[in-house]
């Protein structure tokens, strides 16, 4: 009885209100390159200014649930919000008073990996929506610049210690595949055959595709395709190259 009357006493209206957001980095490979999915706002603040996918967290859903339709309805990718092909993960909150010009606004951001990457379309109050290369995407609006660099530092250390490069994949690849995600990510060369040994040693991070193998641009025999497996951890970790060059 007595919490009930506490709940019961509060006012809600003693406090500032403030609004929740989210905002989604979403990369991908296409061409070699790592791309990062930005609508165009159609609307101020910031209009005609590039952007991360996003928007307000209504009062009955969660902010997974916010991000998922957020980037259903600004960049027409409905189909992919609904499978299991989207990876997505909360990156952090980002609550500096100033960041949005309107009003308080906190944001949940979220980094999200994709795979064969579909075209996308602008929609809701999204002028247009387009794959950007990740190192042309120009200053961005409200503090978004700092939400895409945070989500490729968290992708590119994860890359290291957990199977997220999978993620980047179509469900079967060649190890050659695999190591461009790594290579894209990380922005540095890779040594072929020392990278084959390590993913093959470590216990679940891939799996064979019986009797299946794909013709690369090379002039040697077709590469043998993987799936990915059962792990989610890589011991021990795949560690990239020092900065100096060193291969991994």
């Amino acid at each position: 009885m007595k919490e009930a009357a506490e709940v019961q006493g509060y006012d809600k209206y003693a406090h500032e209100p403030f609004a929740v957001t989210v905002d989604l980095a979403v990369l991908t490979l296409r061409e070699g390159a790592l791309h990062v999915l930005l609508i165009e706002r159609g609307q101020e603040p910031y209009a005609g200014k590039w952007a991360l996918p996003g928007g307000f967290v209504r009062p009955d859903e969660s902010a997974e649930t916010a991000a998922r339709r957020e980037l259903a309805e600004e960049t027409g990718l409905d189909e992919v919000c609904a499978t299991s092909g989207l990876h997505l993960e909360q990156l952090r909150t980002y609550s500096d008073p100033d960041r949005d010009p309107r009003m308080r606004v906190v944001s949940v951001a979220f980094a999200a990996l994709l795979p064969d990457a579909p075209e996308p379309h602008g929609g809701g109050d999204a002028a247009q929506a387009r794959w950007l290369p990740y190192d042309d995407t120009g200053p961005l609006a409200f503090d978004h610049d700092r939400i895409l660099a945070d989500a490729h530092d968290r992708v590119g250390a994860k890359l290291e210690y957990t199977c997220l490069a999978t993620s980047f994949c179509p469900p079967e690849f060649t190890l050659g595949e695999l190591q461009q995600v790594y290579e894209t990510v990380w922005g540095t060369g890779l040594d072929r055959p020392n990278f084959r040994r390590k993913v093959l040693a470590t216990p679940g991070f891939v799996e064979p595709v019986p009797g299946a193998a794909r013709l690369t641009g090379g002039r040697g025999k077709p590469a043998a395709l993987y799936r990915a497996g059962t792990a989610t951890a890589l011991h021990p970790p795949l560690l990239r190259p020092p900065r100096e060059g060193r291969s991994a």
